[in-house]
């Protein structure tokens, strides 16, 4: 403990205005009461660890899907996707149609890599079983427990340049929306226009488990793709006015949040270029999605606790600040004409401190944060007292740690996982949101931070009354 103010003889109003305000120590104030009614206010700095661990794989739940292959310091990411369609419940083709043609749409919204490098699409059916709408399935899912490969669903493989929108089509606000557009094969299309069971969705899986969409060769760009579809042109002809006439129109097949859409990533060598990364913990750390390489933060409780009590004796001890801040060394200020290869992975927007002991059933459960459990930080821009730009995350822990302190904690150390993620919100009010929704972050990021032993600490202010 390298600082201590005590603060004696509050008015317990003036306390209470303190522990609303708690980053103003300064005007605390002194008084004459009794000692059993002395107001204790201390400032205390904590040493923490830290150093990068991995989980084998994390859930797969995103809103956008990665495609491609791309090589990074951090290994090479391969990203396939495995979807289901959603069947249209209760429609029928009008009768004596005739199936055209059937096209397979991908549409993505960004991408990482080199924008003009070729990628090649397959893609396959799912032809050894299909997913449920509730199940958990992990990024590392087994490809072949669902798809054999044995035959391409397109006529032939589909050459991609991620710049280049040959395909695209305007959006209602007059955008245009890269997408690729890839015609089946024969064989295929027979098979799929002669579905016809649309009375639910699992009579439809029973005859279309769904979709294999992957790259066959490239490896340096992966696309953020938001949109997969099938869409059949057909054609049938009725009469009117004693004539003959013909119809054209298309049915779509999406998929969409009604069926279940996985993406499968895989990292080449990743427990070397893991154990490379730890080498360097004493002054950097890092975290990268979506390979689940992880921060972890430890805690000395033991000691915070013990201080605290020691301090404030039999009174009921409150963390007013609990400030924990994350400095991040890798955000690119440079033009998009200078980005070099690790400038495509940049800082995750978001990052989510969480008790590690919570955090499968965390994400598991789809459950938001709290003061108890986890706590979210956002990338922050701000200067330095030398005037440089620095970004950093921050996090104020004086309400999970007063909260550890009303109960039993048995361990020494609290381990927390600094993990990157995604976040929805909703409004509240007309002009109010609030977070409704937190998912790992499976879009390609690399956030690098200052490690605990390169100028991380907890900096607390406690007090007891």
């Amino acid at each position: 403990m390298n600082k201590r103010i005590a603060f004696i003889g509050l008015l317990i109003g003036l306390v209470c205005a303190f522990s609303s305000c708690k980053d103003d120590v300064a005007n605390t104030g002194q008084s004459v009461l009794n000692e059993e009614d002395e107001i204790i206010v201390l400032v205390d700095t904590f040493s923490i660890a830290s150093g990068i661990d991995s989980c084998r794989a994390i859930i797969s739940q995103a809103d956008s899907f990665l495609l491609g292959e791309i090589e990074t310091d951090y290994g090479l990411l391969r990203a396939s996707i495995l979807t289901q369609l959603a069947c249209p419940e209760g429609y029928s083709y009008p009768e004596g149609y005739a199936v055209d043609s059937i096209c397979l749409f991908v549409s993505y919204h960004s991408w990482v890599g080199d924008a003009k490098a070729p990628m090649a699409i397959n893609a396959y059916m799912l032809d050894k079983g299909t997913f449920q709408y509730s199940g958990t399935y992990p990024t590392d899912l087994d490809i072949n427990r669902f798809c054999s490969r044995e035959k391409s669903i397109l006529t032939n493989r589909r050459v991609v340049v991620a710049s280049e929108k040959m395909d695209s089509v305007a959006n209602s606000s007059g955008t245009y929306v890269p997408m690729v557009r890839m015609r089946v094969n024969d064989d295929f299309e027979a098979y799929f226009a002669a579905i016809n069971a649309f009375e639910s969705q699992e009579k439809f899986n029973e005859q279309f488990n769904g979709l294999l969409l992957e790259t066959s060769f490239g490896s340096s760009t992966v696309l953020n793709v938001t949109d997969i579809a099938l869409g059949v042109y057909y054609h049938f002809s009725y009469q009117k006015a004693g004539r003959d006439t013909t119809v054209s129109d298309m049915k779509a097949f999406y998929a969409n949040s009604e069926v279940r859409t996985i993406n499968h990533v895989a990292y080449r060598d990743k427990k070397q270029w893991v154990e490379t990364l730890q080498k360097d913990s004493d002054t950097y750390n890092y975290i990268i999605a979506p390979a689940g390489v992880y921060t972890r933060l430890r805690f000395p409780m033991e000691r915070i606790e013990e201080m605290i009590f020691d301090n404030v004796g039999w009174k009921r001890p409150y963390v007013n600040k609990a400030e924990v801040r994350v400095a991040v060394e890798n955000v690119y200020e440079g033009t998009a004409s200078n980005v070099k290869r690790n400038d495509w992975l940049q800082p995750a927007s978001y990052m989510l401190l969480i008790r590690e002991s919570s955090m499968e059933r965390f994400f598991k459960n789809k459950e938001l944060p709290t003061d108890t459990c986890a706590l979210l930080g956002q990338l922050t821009q701000s200067t330095d007292s030398a005037g440089n730009v620095i970004y950093y995350y921050s996090y104020d822990l004086s309400e999970f740690l007063t909260n550890q302190l009303r109960q039993a904690f048995n361990d020494s150390i609290l381990n927390m996982l600094l993990v990157p993620v995604t976040i929805e919100t909703s409004y509240t009010t007309q002009s109010t949101t609030a977070v409704s929704a937190v998912k790992q972050q499976q879009t390609v990021s690399a956030t690098k931070i200052r490690s605990a032993k390169n100028g991380m600490e907890l900096e607390l202010v406690y007090s007891g009354f």
